[in-house]
């Protein structure tokens, strides 16, 4: 059996990993149960599982949230490519008020994700009701 194990230099790239791997990868990241996740998202766990797993994918306004959810971009989660997940080795290296730093950011993109989803919402209210007027 060869070396399974990935370098700095593949962590999470998309030679060497799937979108299952990367969507559980930033989850566990995240510090977040399958579950967990789920209900943010607003899904069964089985829907998580199947992304996890390679059997599916989510729908464009699900990534959108999964991504704001991990702290990771959409096209990191569908490609590898963009900002994403850094090495274990990376991750030793930042001190604690860093640390402190990159959960703020995740947060906030958490918070912004959701205030666009709102936001859209709002919007299509507006919209009927405008139709409607």
């Amino acid at each position: 059996m060869g070396d399974l194990s990935l370098s700095s230099a593949d962590w999470y790239d998309a030679e060497t990993t799937t979108f299952g791997d990367r969507v559980t990868g930033a989850r566990e990241a995240a510090g977040l149960g399958q579950a967990e996740l789920a209900k943010r998202l607003g899904v069964k766990i089985k829907t998580v599982r199947g992304w996890e797993n390679d059997q599916a994918e989510p729908r464009a306004n699900k990534l959108s949230m999964l991504a704001g959810i991990l702290g990771v971009s959409m096209m990191w989660l569908l490609s590898g490519q963009g900002e994403g997940l850094d090495s274990p080795e990376r991750l030793e290296t930042v001190d604690e008020d860093m640390e402190r730093l990159l959960l703020d950011i995740r947060q906030m993109r958490q918070e912004q994700t959701q205030l666009a989803e709102r936001m859209g919402r709002l919007e299509k209210r507006l919209r009927a009701a405008l139709a409607g007027a």
